[in-house]
């Protein structure tokens, strides 16, 4: 099955062309503004609507984001063995230099930073480079703490496309990373079944019509189960929490008026648009507000 939100606290399930979509909002009576989290936390089962016909075309609907407002947005730091050399070389660093989950450990984005596909990305300042990375990311459906890689599978609810928008500087990761907008979660979540082996699945990301990402999850220096074995040593990762894994090479800047298609092969496809605003960060004075 293949979950989605959409309009204001609607459930749904996409169907297998990706063109219509299976209201299960009041088939379940579910009334909660984060519809599939409260799904999570329930004893509800949707597979048999899985078939049904479908009452919405996509095209009448807004996606928003599949969980509305994660507890946690958990991130692995770079992942990709071709990814880390690109980041080496841009950064001008050297390979002892860079860091990975068993280094430096996840890092965390603001919850408030997470939309839908429908939304789009709002760049927040002209005058800073602001890059795209795709990412495989998944939703936790159960509450975890010190699991093992092999059991965390098993608590792993289904898997999205994830794009994990960057401005680069030297601020704190955390900080670059949770602009609103600057986490695009869609089109759905697909539960395993229909996945199959999430470290084998083809990741692209054109912008503009012109392929920038081509990657298969199975370059992951570590895989969806480690990155959850890691992020749940003495913390709880929670139902609904989205996870997601570090994105490959071809990271590039986005600009106003661009255009991103991310996919990613047994999950779904998105597009999203980029909008600018014309603030330049030079020009904002962040000691204003402080005592004298």
């Amino acid at each position: 099955m293949r979950f989605v939100h959409f309009d204001e606290g609607r459930l749904g399930l996409l169907t297998d062309d990706g063109d219509g979509i299976v209201d299960l909002t009041d088939r379940l009576e579910i009334d909660a503004r984060d519809p599939l989290l409260a799904y999570l936390r329930s004893d509800d089962d949707a597979s048999e609507y899985a078939d049904a016909d479908p009452d919405y075309t996509r095209d009448e609907v807004e996606l928003r984001a599949p969980v509305r407002r994660p507890g946690k947005v958990v991130a692995a730091p770079l992942n990709y063995e071709n990814h880390i050399a690109e980041a080496i070389a841009d950064r001008d660093i050297t390979t002892d230099e860079w860091f990975s989950i068993e280094d430096k450990g996840y890092f965390l984005k603001a919850p408030s930073s997470v939309v839908g596909p429908d939304h789009g990305v709002e760049l927040p300042f002209s005058d800073r480079r602001v890059d795209h990375e795709v990412e495989l990311a998944f939703v936790m459906g159960s509450d975890v703490k010190d699991v093992s890689a092999e059991e965390a599978w098993d608590h792993i609810f289904g898997y999205t496309v994830l794009l994990d928008i960057s401005v680069r500087g030297d601020q704190d990761r955390s900080n670059r990373k949770s602009y609103d907008t600057f986490t695009v979660v869609g089109p759905c979540v697909a539960t395993p079944d229909e996945v199959g082996d999430p470290q084998t699945l083809q990741m692209e990301l054109d912008l503009n019509g012109e392929r920038r990402q081509d990657e298969n999850t199975n370059d992951m220096v570590y895989t969806c189960a480690d990155v959850v074995q890691y992020a749940s040593i003495g913390t709880t990762l929670e139902a609904g929490d989205v996870v997601t894994t570090g994105t490959p090479e071809g990271v590039s800047a986005l600009s106003d008026g661009d255009t991103i298609d991310a996919r990613i092969e047994n999950v779904g496809e998105m597009t999203v648009d980029v909008t600018g605003r014309d603030v330049r960060f030079a020009d904002v004075d962040v000691r204003k507000g402080g005592q004298e």
